[in-house]
């Protein structure tokens, strides 16, 4: 009984640690879109900064009540466009200071100029709030502090009553305590939110490429450059045997060397086999051999080889070769049947494992110019990216480029791609076009060497349905190209 208790409880807490694993995997998914991570931190970070001054407000005199609303907007500010105009530290502080110290100016030329009395609190003489604006406008652009939130600080000022100095320092002191999460969050987290979350700068280091009939050899050469960008890259060189050929060559040893194999081994039906699956896979190990010696000869990275018996299809085979030798990448070259892309080509694109599949239009081996298709950020356009990373020299030139239908969705492409490259460190140029993929890719890719596009295996299947992938409704284009999937 206590062995029965014992094994489901063992079992409940590998299913519970698997469930764990895959929510986790999920949102590091999730979390590699630039757009979730801005709205996850705002949603998390700008109410405890809030709830840190209202407890300083409550235990410390320095800090008023009234700085709430300017500091809430101008927080939100910060952590929603960590890069964009306004989301500078030295604006946040300087701007809604200069507007606190405004605002009091015009509190005090008001009272001694038009107003024979100082207006209670909670009544504001509308030429105080006039005056207040102009000068905190004045201020803010003549310092190059131009910040929303520093006019809203410049109008509270004037509700203060004899509480000024009180309002005043409390918006220095808050700012800056604001100012410091952000500087630090944004270069320690934001800027480093690759390292943490992009699953292809930490994987895709072993690098599984099956050895077809028709493989081009800059297939190889490819997925050797890719592994090689990581020290813990290596390649496993893989060509598959089908049973029907261990059979027939088993049957052709027992036909000519019958009674020789019947002398060396035991029984006679089981050692002729083993026989004829020693001997074709020293032939495939030697024709791997050669190609590692070619490969090591161009990129100096570690290579092992894998012979797996083809009893399935030869995708399927693929792919639970790449698990069981852990591979977290597989590389093969693009084949087709009639023109479309053959069943190896879909089980490969449609596995668990990430996979690039490469058609090479005239077998280069080196890619200085990369141009990369993306349709929206996320999980597959960091991968996308980071491969050209990984290919390109370093004079090699990366291109992002998302194409849009209409003009007036051309601002919203410019901000996806602008979130895109800023994780990583190289510069990459930014395109944005008007019109379908495949015109684009037919008027530009004669200007790179490589383009890189997804395989739209993270569209649903209806909307696969719908609208065919765009790798398959490319024909022909002036460079090499890979189509990218993640598992």
């Amino acid at each position: 009984m206590l062995d029965s208790v014992r094994y489901r409880y063992h079992s409940i807490r590998r299913r519970v640690r698997r469930v764990e694993r895959r929510e986790v995997r999920d949102l590091r998914s999730w979390l590699e879109d630039t757009e979730n991570l801005l709205h996850l931190t705002a949603l998390v970070i700008v109410p405890f900064l809030i709830g840190v001054v209202t407890w300083l407000s409550n235990v410390s005199p320095i800090v008023s009540f009234l700085v709430y609303p300017p500091l809430a907007s101008g927080a939100y500010t910060l952590f929603a466009d960590p890069e964009g105009r306004y989301s500078s530290p030295r604006k946040f502080v300087g701007g809604m200071t200069a507007g606190a110290i405004c605002g009091w100016i015009a509190l005090e030329v008001s009272a001694r100029f038009w107003y024979p009395t100082t207006p209670e609190q909670f009544h504001v003489h509308a030429g105080a709030a006039a005056l207040g604006i102009f000068l905190t406008g004045v201020a803010t652009w003549g310092l190059s502090l131009e910040e929303p939130t520093a006019f809203s600080t410049a109008l509270l000022v004037l509700v203060t009553g004899a509480e000024r100095l009180t309002y005043v320092g409390g918006i220095v002191v808050s700012s800056l305590l604001i100012a410091g999460v952000f500087l630090l969050w944004r270069r320690n987290v934001y800027h480093e939110r690759a390292r943490y979350l992009f699953r292809s700068t930490q994987s895709d280091d072993q690098i599984l490429v099956p050895i077809r009939d028709d493989t081009d050899e800059s297939v190889v050469l490819f997925a050797a450059r890719l592994a090689s960008a990581h020290d813990a890259g290596k390649i496993v060189l893989m060509r598959t045997v089908r049973s029907e050929t261990i059979e027939e060559t088993a049957a052709a040893l027992e036909a000519t060397d019958g009674e020789a194999i019947t002398e060396d081994r035991e029984e006679s039906s089981e050692p002729v086999t083993e026989l004829a699956e020693e001997r074709l896979t020293e032939e495939q190990l030697q024709d791997l051999e050669r190609l590692q010696d070619r490969i090591t000869s161009v990129v100096d990275v570690p290579c092992e080889f894998v012979v797996a018996v083809e009893d399935e299809s030869a995708g399927e085979t693929v792919l639970s070769t790449a698990k069981a030798e852990n591979c977290d990448l597989i590389v093969c070259g693009y084949e087709t049947e009639e023109e479309d892309p053959s069943p190896f080509v879909r089980t490969i694109l449609n596995g668990n494992t990430d996979a690039v599949v490469f058609r090479s239009s005239n077998g280069r081996t080196e890619w200085e110019r990369i141009l990369v298709m993306v349709r929206t950020s996320g999980e597959l356009a960091n991968a996308m990216l980071d491969f050209a990373h990984r290919l390109i020299p370093g004079d090699g030139t990366v291109s992002a480029c998302t194409c849009v239908s209409q003009q007036r969705d051309r601002r919203m492409a410019e901000i996806t791609l602008e979130n895109l490259i800023e994780s990583f460190p190289n510069p990459i140029e930014t395109r944005v076009a008007t019109g379908s993929v495949e015109k684009f890719l037919e008027r530009n890719t004669s200007l790179y060497d490589l383009a890189v596009i997804g395989a739209s295996t993270d569209r649903g299947a209806v909307s696969r349905f719908v609208s065919t992938p765009t790798f398959e409704r490319i024909q022909a284009v002036d460079c090499d190209l890979a189509i990218v999937h993640r598992g």
